[in-house]
């Protein structure tokens, strides 16, 4: 592997583990009871996984939609540097100019002060002349201090224009520095977003993972199972790590004009009372093969654990030919439903 997808194979597996952290099952079938805290690690996985397998389209949609809004304020970021840099430019021009101004400004101060210091001198030299020359040399005075307070106020107008051109240039690079920033901010998103999209586990990949433990979920389950643990979904009683995966294989089905329903969990009372009626040879040990309708051996049906459904649609039992059970054939294994072959109506996590 390369570095660039060792990183996207570690990326995707945090995603993935993030993703099942953060799975949160409808509050209508999770409400807590002491029962529901004692189920094992592994069913709350499987429930974990397939609920990420059944919603993971959904939020990669919805990051794909955060990552067009940020791509579009990569955009704006992206004019804001553009504009901020010409103003920058312009403050910047705007400024050097202030400071030529100022410079010769000063120069002129300078200037009119010297023409000052020389009318000074030239009306002392006068004095000892004639009263024209004293008039010539004092109107001369004048003049040279009228422009010197003109200079010196030319002056200070070149300097206020400086610093307001300084301000402007330094108001103008925090701005640049600030677009700056934003745009990669902005950019950093756009490629985390990208990251994640890429990372996002897919529904097969989930539904497979949580279909790998399916077994170990029965194994754990069934010893220390208790009814409480059951929720009702439509009328069906189910175990709670399937009511989810359950509902939405019913809405879905129900969309595509799939009406389905069916019994679910049974205590193993009713289990025996089903072998006695079904006909079979010995209630705990004949196979469920050799009963009028096949039917497990007490302590081995799903039922019991709340992890198999008996199919109905329409209020009539599965056939190899009903719609229902066509539609199960295609789409069942999403929502982490198996059948079992010899029983079309026969649904479980297992396909036992």
């Amino acid at each position: 592997m390369t570095r660039r997808q060792v990183a996207q194979s570690r990326a995707r597996r945090f995603l993935t583990a993030a993703v099942l952290a953060a799975v949160v099952v409808p509050a209508a079938l999770t409400v807590a009871s002491p029962a529901e805290a004692a189920i094992p690690a592994v069913a709350k996985t499987w429930s974990r996984l397939m609920f990420g397998s059944l919603t993971v389209t959904a939020t990669g949609a919805g990051m794909r939609r955060t990552l067009a809004t940020q791509r579009a304020t990569v955009t704006t970021r992206t004019a804001g540097v553009t504009k901020a840099t010409a103003a920058l430019t312009a403050a910047r021009k705007a400024a050097t100019t202030a400071s030529a101004s100022d410079t010769a400004a000063k120069a002129r101060v300078t200037a009119a002060r010297q023409a000052v210091t020389t009318a000074k001198t030239n009306l002392a030299k006068a004095k000892q002349r004639s009263k024209a020359a004293v008039t010539r040399a004092r109107a001369a005075l004048t003049a040279a201090q009228r422009t010197l307070t003109l200079r010196t106020s030319q002056a200070r107008t070149a300097a206020t224009a400086l610093t307001t051109a300084s301000a402007s240039a330094a108001a103008a690079g925090t701005s640049l520095n600030s677009a700056n920033v934003a745009f990669k901010s902005a950019s950093a998103a756009v490629e985390t977003s990208k990251q994640k999209i890429a990372a996002l586990p897919t529904p097969a990949s989930l539904s497979a993972q949580a279909a790998a433990v399916s077994k170990d979920v029965v194994t754990a389950v069934r010893p220390t199972f208790v009814p409480a643990e059951t929720r009702i979904v439509y009328g069906t009683t189910v175990h709670w790590n399937v009511a989810y995966s359950y509902k939405r294989m019913v809405d879905d089905a129900a969309k595509a004009g799939i009406p389905l329903s069916g019994g679910g969990f049974r205590t193993k009372q009713r289990q025996i009372e089903l072998r006695k009626i079904n006909g079979c040879p010995d209630v705990w040990t004949a196979p469920a093969s050799s009963c009028r309708v096949p039917t497990a051996i007490p302590g081995r049906s799903l039922h019991e654990i709340g992890m198999a459904v008996d199919i109905t649609s329409g209020g009539r039992s599965l056939t190899s030919k009903s719609p229902g059970f066509k539609w199960l054939q295609a789409h069942a294994a999403k929502y982490g439903f198996k059948n079992l072959p010899s029983e079309p109506w026969h649904w479980s996590i297992t396909g036992g």
